[in-house]
Order: structure tokens, then C-alpha cells, then sequence
């Protein structure tokens, strides 16, 4: 009891503080805050379906471009839409996508599934760099808009929703336990009854749609988005070894994970300007969770973050080969 409201008074002085944040700072840290929200939201989001569901997404940035390019293509001068409008209906778009992707790729497992999403992406790719309604290889400009509070703001209020969508959905719920049941051992959930397949897509359409949302966001905060900067693999990436290093399938760890890594990032653009070490970096980071910190950061402090650890065993476990890889 003691614990939860030790935890429960930290997290109301951490919203009050990012709340405060933009009477306290410069444009120039509220970009690199606003930058850390984006990320932490989308390791987060990621984190619903490798996390919870044990199902490793290597084409996430997938719904992330798509929310970016609908935005993009719907507030250019052809159709002027308001940014407001662009979000739900980028939501729409990417939830058909992911029901159309889901459907066949999730009755995959292991490294068969992680290699199907990854295609998923890079045909997105392909795709948006050929066609001319997207701007091709060129890419797309969006309105500039110069009010870096509302960006602020904005990422701030995506990634507490999405937060708070998988506290209330993947934490304290009956689907939560139907999530985590699959994830600990598909076979036997379906045993007792559980639709696995169904949980699945939900959980896969859940993920895909809150992270479209962050991409419908970066899309107008840059005002200039093109294939690789929203569909490139190095973002999945990223928000992989983000969640590894908070904790798989933890609650915080991803916000963890995502802020610390980025801020890394920052630091090394400030003082190096050339980011090919933070890929470096990743790749390391990546070796010493699995090594010597399989809990990840969560880990450290709480009961619920030492579980990520056989989560991460399990994860692993299923893209390297573990007898169930193929269609079920």
C-alpha cells in the first residue's frame, strides 16, 4: 500500500511537472521534451504487442508513416484539411491497414511474424517513393505551424493517452489477462477458451492506431516528411531496444527506456553532431540488456519489472526458433 501511493504521488508530481514545463524552459528544450514524449509514447505503443503479447513487431514504423502521410496528404494545398480532422482520420486508415495486415500475418509465430511486419514496412516504402500523389522519393510538405508549446502539448497529450490506455486495458482488465495468457503460452489459452486469434488483432489494431497518431503529430511538428524519415527501419529499431532496456512487457519501463535513449541521442548530436554513434550505441545496449539486465530498467525498481525478464526470455526465445515458428 505504501508503495502504490509512493508511486502514485511520484507520477502526479512528474505530469505537474511536464505540465509546468513550457513556462520553464527555452523552444529549444521544449523541442528536445517534446522529441522524448514522441518517443516514449511509441515504445510505449510498440511495447502493447512485443510487450504484453510477445509478438516482436519489426514494421511498427509502418503505422507510424501511415498516420504521417495522411496527415500530409490531406493538409496540402489540394485538400487544406485542419490538423485536428487529419488524426482521426489517419486512425481509420491505419486500423484497416492493421485488420488487413493482421489478419494473415498473426497467424504467424516467431521470427516468421517479425519478418512478415518488417516486409510490411518496406513495401510502404517502396511504395510511397514511386508514387506521385505521395511525392515520391522527394517527399511531402506540410503547413508550417511555429508554436512549439501546442506541439508540445500535443505529444504530451498522445503519449499519457496511450499510457493510460494500457494501464487501464493491458494492467487492469480481463482482456489484459487474455493478452498475457497467449503471450505466456498460446496452446494452452486457447485450451480454456480464449479466441486467441481475436485478441491478437485487437491488440495488434491497438498498437498500429496509437502509433499513427504520433506519426500524424511529427508529420506536422517537422512540416516535411518523406519515406525513410517515417517508414525507415531504424525507427522500429529504436523503439525496440527502447522497450528492452525499460523492460518488456512493464508498464513504465518503455517511458524509461524511450526518454533516456533519446536524450542520449540529443547529447550525442550537441556534442558530436553525427548520430552514426548512437546507432552504435543501440546495437551495444542491445547485447548488455540481454546479458546482464534482462528486466531492464524497470527491473530495478519494481515486482511488476522483474517480470520482463522471462518476457524478454520468451520474446527471444520465439524469433530465434523454439518449435512453434510457422503459421498455427
Amino acid at each position: 500500500m505504501k508503495q502504490r501511493r509512493t508511486g502514485l504521488l511520484l507520477l502526479i508530481g512528474v505530469i505537474i511537472v511536464l505540465a509546468l514545463l513550457p513556462m520553464l524552459v527555452n523552444n529549444y528544450w521544449l523541442r528536445i521534451a517534446t522529441g522524448a514524449l514522441m518517443w516514449a509514447g511509441l515504445a510505449c505503443s510498440w511495447n502493447m504487442l512485443g510487450g504484453y503479447a510477445g509478438y516482436i513487431n519489426f514494421g511498427h514504423s509502418a503505422f507510424f508513416g501511415l498516420g504521417a502521410y495522411v496527415t500530409a496528404l490531406l493538409m496540402g494545398d489540394k485538400l487544406a484539411w485542419p490538423f485536428f480532422a487529419t488524426v482521426p482520420a489517419g486512425i481509420v486508415v491505419t486500423a484497416l491497414f492493421a485488420i488487413m495486415i493482421g489478419a494473415p500475418t498473426l497467424r504467424l509465430r516467431g521470427a516468421y511474424f517479425a519478418i512478415a511486419t518488417w516486409a510490411f514496412a518496406e513495401v510502404l516504402i517502396q511504395f510511397t517513393s514511386v508514387m506521385d500523389f505521395t511525392g515520391g522519393i522527394g517527399g511531402i510538405g506540410l503547413p508550417p505551424f511555429l508554436d512549439e508549446r501546442f506541439f508540445y502539448f500535443a505529444m504530451f497529450g498522445a503519449a499519457a493517452l496511450t499510457y493510460l490506455i494500457t494501464w487501464a486495458l493491458f494492467e487492469r482488465s480481463r482482456f489484459g489477462l487474455k493478452v498475457k495468457a497467449l503471450r505466456d503460452h498460446e496452446p494452452a489459452a486457447e485450451a480454456i477458451g480464449i479466441n486467441t486469434s481475436l485478441v491478437k488483432l485487437q491488440t495488434f489494431v491497438l498498437s498500429a492506431v496509437t502509433a499513427s497518431v504520433f506519426g500524424a503529430i511529427f508529420a506536422y511538428w517537422v512540416t516535411f516528411i518523406n519515406p525513410k524519415s517515417v517508414f525507415g527501419g531504424d525507427i522500429t529499431d529504436q523503439m525496440v531496444v527502447m522497450v528492452l532496456l525499460g523492460g518488456l512487457g512493464s508498464l513504465w519501463g518503455p517511458a524509461l527506456g524511450g526518454v533516456g535513449l533519446f536524450v542520449v541521442n540529443r547529447v550525442i548530436w550537441m556534442y558530436w553532431g553525427d548520430t552514426a554513434f548512437y546507432i552504435a550505441i543501440l546495437g551495444a545496449a542491445i547485447v548488455l540488456v540481454v546479458l546482464f539486465m534482462p528486466n531492464g530498467i524497470a527491473g530495478l525498481f519494481s515486482r511488476d519489472g522483474a517480470k520482463s525478464g522471462a518476457v524478454l526470455d520468451k520474446a527471444v526465445g520465439k524469433v530465434v526458433g523454439d518449435g512453434q515458428g510457422g503459421p498455427n
